[in-house]
């Protein structure tokens, strides 16, 4: 008589683990999904901070007097090498910092009809128009997987998981600079 309600027990009490052990590798699951869409969005970010270099060089000829502009890049790219090893929100603002900066030199190169026409000028702006493309959607990949960890990370039953592991909640990729979220300006006069 005394086995039967012992079974009963040792059942709940495996049925517990299996479903604490199930939730368990999901967060694992969805942490590593969160790092390799990271993974994603830097393999994009260092091939635009790779393509810079040709691209400024390629402009300098041209942009004799834009010196702010091509120091402006050339800074923003620097604090991008500095932010590399450290935290991901500081990533985050010196990247953003560096896409406002090629903007602007993309905007000022339109005043430079030799440039334009330069093949090299041109195939290095769609390259880095493709990377910029790309990395956009490697940050609304990223997002996705953060959000998706963080809903797990806060919603019951995971929440007790979570905290019992110490999963804590993923940053977003956001815009730090609030002019980036304007619509541009667009004058053809």
């Amino acid at each position: 008589m005394l086995a039967i309600p012992l079974l009963i027990i040792l059942g709940l009490v495996v049925m517990a683990a299996i479903f604490v052990i199930g939730i368990y590798n999901s967060l694992v699951g969805l942490r590593n999904q969160v790092k390799e869409a990271w993974a994603q969005v830097d393999v994009q970010l260092k091939r635009r901070y790779d393509l810079i270099p040709n691209l400024m060089e390629t402009v300098k000829g041209y942009m004799t007097h834009e010196r702010e502009t091509l120091e402006a890049v050339t800074n923003a790219r620097a604090s991008v090498g500095n932010a590399a090893g450290g935290d991901m929100s500081g990533r985050m603002a010196a990247e953003s910092g560096l896409g406002m900066a090629l903007g602007r030199l993309l905007a000022v190169s339109e005043a430079y009809p030799d440039l334009k026409a330069s093949t090299n000028f041109l195939a290095l702006q769609e390259e880095l128009s493709s990377t910029e493309n790309k990395i956009s959607f490697a940050r609304q990949f990223y997002n996705e997987a953060v959000m998706r960890m963080n809903n797990k990370v806060q919603m019951f039953p995971g929440n007790i998981i979570a905290g019992m592991f110490n999963f804590e909640l993923e940053t977003f990729f956001e815009l730090e600079d609030e002019v980036q979220r304007e619509a541009p300006k667009v004058d053809f006069s």
